[in-house]
């Protein structure tokens, strides 16, 4: 019975795909099926906070990732958020139930070693005008940090070559100064007149494609993916990648968190922190390789 009407809430009330539904339903079934075994009989007004972790617990101990019983813990606050609107129960057993803590996941990123084999090998960029262009696409993500949709919308009227910082329009359309070298000026002129005078199409868009329209995402997501594929080793090879290894890079030569997360254009320093967890990976990875007694 309360399947039934569960499933006409979420389909009708909350527009939940029927992919979810059959989600929720699932986890729900194995839910009621636990509290059947446990107490005998599956009434959720009687159903307490307690019950709740012990079945939390018990996913855990068949081996199931935090991810996943935070996941299936949804489904039930979706349940009794329910039955709570419905007016079926008298007290919601979940609702101060909070998920289980997940490991945070490490960015991919590749060193500035291998970083420069990508960028220094000739053989890696054809001498016309695209293969002048994917170098410099690289490079300019790799010494900026730039977020993929960030650096497609760069146009050349954001380029201040007397300060040498480019006006970066980042999520939320908030935008920040990016600062550069006087080497990458170098570079951005020298790829600016070869673009100026291969395309005949122009466009106030710095980056575009041969016949002078702006790039687009899944252009640049290639160029990357495709050069990344040089090395092996790595597990994911986006445009993220990328800014993950300037942010690294960073870290690990010195800058101030404060002043990584201005970069990225991170609104919270929590996403900068990760970078901290990198860094500190590395410097146990250095010491187990040089310390005589790190392996013992």
């Amino acid at each position: 019975m309360w399947k039934e009407k569960f499933t006409d809430y979420l389909r009708f009330e909350k527009n939940y795909s029927s992919q979810t539904e059959i989600s929720y339903l699932i986890d729900l079934t194995q839910f009621e099926d636990f509290i059947v075994e446990e107490t005998g009989e599956f009434i959720p007004s009687e159903i307490d906070s307690d019950i709740v972790r012990i079945w939390m617990s018990s996913l855990m101990e068949q081996g199931m990732k935090p991810s996943t019983v935070n996941r299936k813990l949804s489904s039930l606050k979706a349940f009794f958020n329910f039955l709570e609107r419905k007016e079926l129960i008298a007290k919601n057993p979940v609702k101060l139930i909070s998920g289980l803590k997940t490991p945070k996941k490490l960015p991919v990123f590749v060193n500035d070693r291998d970083m420069t084999k990508i960028l220094d090998n000739p053989d890696n960029f054809s001498d016309d005008f695209t293969g002048c262009r994917d170098r410099f696409l690289i490079e300019l993500l790799y010494v900026t940090g730039m977020r993929r949709a960030e650096v497609i919308s760069i146009k050349d009227n954001d380029i201040d070559f007397n300060k040498c910082t480019i006006r970066v329009t980042g999520k939320g359309n908030k935008q920040r100064f990016i600062p550069f070298s006087d080497m990458t000026k170098e570079k951005i002129l020298q790829y600016k007149d070869v673009r100026d005078a291969e395309i005949k199409n122009k466009s106030p868009f710095l980056f575009v494609k041969e016949d002078g329209e702006p790039m687009n995402p899944i252009l640049v997501y290639n160029i990357i993916h495709n050069h990344l594929n040089e090395i092996p080793t790595l597990s994911k090879k986006s445009p993220h990648v990328i800014r993950h290894s300037f942010a690294t890079e960073m870290m690990n030569n010195g800058a101030g968190i404060n002043a990584v997360k201005e970069l990225l254009g991170h609104v919270s320093l929590s996403s900068t922190e990760i970078y901290t967890h990198v860094t500190f990976e590395e410097m146990k990875k250095t010491y187990q390789k040089a310390h005589p007694r790190a392996k013992k």
